[in-house]
């Protein structure tokens, strides 16, 4: 074997999150002379080499957010713009204003996964059975699939990305004659990202123990697979006539020329697959019951779903990273008098999407000017004046604990069995809306448990305005943050960084089904999948009658297809707040590139995209109030957002192309 010296490796330098609790990997050998064998030869190497192919993971929590940009390119989660002088380049805040060009340096940059298939590929050469160290050609053979299924996901990441990418099937070096050899096109990476994932889920284990949690596993293979297609059968890429002709440098075209309604079949079927090997492995939705009612409670279970382990009863899982920088998260969503950076926000659209406690909603479009257009039959919903009494509802989320007023000496955290959820004189758009409503907003004058104090947006107080560290739209992101984080202690509670869970199963199956030519003789299961998220979420379903939870069902025509589409994208928004999803979803309907003020082919103007005018709370607002010009509860426009077509899919940054002339720059980055 080829004898390799490795001085202080760069490969070797990213393995130290081992999944097994490895120990140092260089332990008494010189660095400089760490040979491959050597690697190869010990156990506790192979592992920490196996553990590198891992580290190019994504961190659902931050890199999703500050670097991949999937959270701040979409139109849920809002940061602070002032932040732009402080986090640079190296971040997605100008590509929300439009400064995004090819040769822009970030970490977000995808193409950096080639390094990690190189690793997968390097250990797949090199790596064999230690028998006196209980290494067996069983784990040899588990270990190499392992890095087949990294190898796969990371080849998705970069075509999810770039459209068409680079395809290796074996470790190329860099004096390699073959290294330039242009791109695959997006139909056949998908091709071939199916048939490895729909074979890796015939070999991979079922699970792991806790110890190894977050390695690759048969329902991650498969869930992997159900993205991949679900994307492939989506406007952005079958048979969008925005790109018909545009080519590789082979002469390949990039993307399908025409539509092919199978994809969506295939897409479905897939996703049924996932559903039906993960529900025999006893995963389903995460639900936990309230304590003196018995019901599902919503709150925590909503809660929960992102927030618990497995270990702790969490089945929704279905592949996750061990580690996420969820500090981060949680301390930039912390208002900045409380102690944090306070200016991580979620956007107003956001908050008019949450559906009424009874399902209904209670906005249901915008006007040109980005008034909102309010549903005449959501009574409970008003966007004048405060509340004058408390809320309570059967649940044991405990975000209001501590809660005293002088001013309403009555009103206490619990009462008769019940928590409270809303505080009195609270402004009337955030009362009486749905459990995942309360998971995800902070808003201007709520309860904060961990001040014992409301909160304080208006400008000059001490978490809000003139200061770049103050929700710059009135609002602060509470999603996947922990009730028992103590901000000032910087004590940040585990929790497994998310990839996939079964929600996104359910509702991408209803998607799918919805979307076949064949969608009618699927009504049942379609509203089936959509109902379970909603039935967890303690709102009515849809349909006739009455549901388990009480409430009677909301009425729809299913004959409307464009309506039942709404209404699972809809659904897929307020359900995967923060998770990385949105962005893609945006990205796939191609609807990125409308937005509210900004109408649609069919003259609509919709609030499902990124690009035009933002809104929110008066920034500058003095006065607790929604009258006059000092008012802080008022819808204001705070930013612009800009996204041509060009940004759908990522450049190709510069320096890769001066270094291999037959790469090709994606659609539009070199003008329409």
């Amino acid at each position: 074997m080829k004898k390799t010296k490795f001085g202080k490796y760069i490969g070797l330098a990213a393995l130290c999150m081992c999944l097994n609790g490895c120990t140092d990997f260089i332990d008494n050998a010189p660095d400089d002379i760490i040979t491959i064998d050597m690697i190869f030869d010990d156990k506790t190497r192979t592992e920490d080499w196996l553990a590198g192919v891992y580290q190019g993971i994504r961190d659902p929590y931050w890199d999703y957010t500050r670097y991949d940009a999937f959270e701040i390119l979409a139109n849920d989660i809002t940061p602070s713009q002032g932040w732009l002088p402080y986090w640079g380049s190296d971040c997605g805040l100008g590509f929300r204003v439009g400064q995004w060009e090819p040769n822009s340096g970030w970490s977000g940059s995808y193409w950096t996964m080639s390094k990690y298939i190189r690793q997968a590929y390097i250990f797949m050469d090199n790596v064999k059975a230690l028998p006196k160290q209980n290494v067996t050609e069983s784990d040899v053979e588990t270990m190499k699939n392992e890095c087949r299924f990294m190898i796969a996901y990371y080849y998705w990441m970069m075509t999810l990305a770039y459209g068409a990418v680079p395809y290796y099937d074996d470790d190329m070096t860099s004096d390699s004659p073959d290294l330039m050899r242009g791109q695959k096109s997006f139909e056949w990476m998908v091709d071939w990202l199916d048939n490895q994932f729909l074979e890796l889920s015939k070999v991979l284990p079922d699970s792991w123990s806790t110890l190894y949690g977050g390695r690759a596993t048969k329902l991650a293979a498969l869930a992997l697979r159900a993205r991949v297609l679900l994307f492939a059968a989506s406007p952005l890429v079958n048979g969008n006539e925005w790109y018909l002709g545009f080519k590789n440098s082979d002469g390949e075209n990039r993307f399908s020329q025409t539509y092919d309604a199978g994809k969506w079949k295939k897409a479905a079927d897939a996703c049924k697959l996932l559903i039906t090997e993960a529900e025999k492995q006893g995963k389903g939705l995460y639900i936990t019951n309230d304590k003196e009612s018995g019901k599902v409670d919503p709150f925590m279970s909503c809660y929960g779903a992102t927030m618990r382990t497995e270990g702790e009863g969490n089945n929704e899982i279905l592949w996750f990273r061990p580690k996420g920088t969820y500090g981060d998260w949680e301390q930039h969503g912390t208002p900045r008098g409380c102690g944090g950076n306070g200016g991580l926000g979620v956007t107003q659209s956001l908050v008019d999407a949450f559906f009424m406690e009874d399902g209904t909603e209670p906005i249901l479009g915008y006007n040109a000017d980005g008034s909102p257009q309010i549903n005449p039959n959501a009574p409970l919903y008003s966007e004048k004046g405060f509340s004058t009494e408390p809320e309570y509802r059967e649940t044991d989320y405990y975000l209001m604990d501590g809660y005293n007023d002088n001013n309403y000496p009555d009103v206490t955290p619990e009462r008769d069995g019940k928590r409270l959820i809303v505080q009195p004189n609270t402004f009337n758009m955030y009362c009486h809306r749905e459990p995942r409503f309360y998971l995800t907003v902070v808003w201007n004058g709520q309860w904060f448990k961990w001040e014992n104090r409301n909160t304080n947006f208006l400008y000059g107080g001490p978490d809000g305005g003139p200061t770049h560290d103050a929700p710059q739209n009135g609002y602060l992101n509470r999603s996947r943050v922990s009730l028992d984080y103590i901000p000032r202690d910087n004590n940040h509670p585990y929790r497994p960084a998310i990839i996939f869970r079964m929600a996104e199963a359910y509702l991408s199956y209803a998607e799918a089904l919805n979307e076949c030519s064949e969608r009618m003789s699927y009504e049942q299961e379609i509203l089936n999948n959509l109902n379970k998220i909603r039935h967890r979420a303690g709102i009515a379903e849809y349909g006739t009658g009455t549901d388990e939870n009480g409430f009677t069902r909301i009425k729809i025509n299913f004959a409307d297809q464009k309506e039942v589409r709404r209404l699972i994208h809809k659904e897929r928004r307020v359900e995967f707040v923060g998770e990385g999803i949105r962005y893609h979803d945006l990205r796939r309907w191609k609807t990125a590139h409308y937005g509210i003020g900004n109408m649609n082919e069919q003259g609509e103007n919709p609030d499902w995209g990124v690009n035009g005018p933002d809104h929110g709370m008066n920034y500058y607002g003095t006065e607790y109030t929604d009258q006059g010009d000092n008012a802080f509860f008022k819808r204001t426009k705070y930013m612009d957002r800009v996204y041509p077509r060009k940004f759908y899919w990522y450049p190709i940054h510069q320096s890769e192309i001066d270094k291999d002339p037959t790469l090709v720059q994606g659609p539009f980055w070199l003008g329409e």
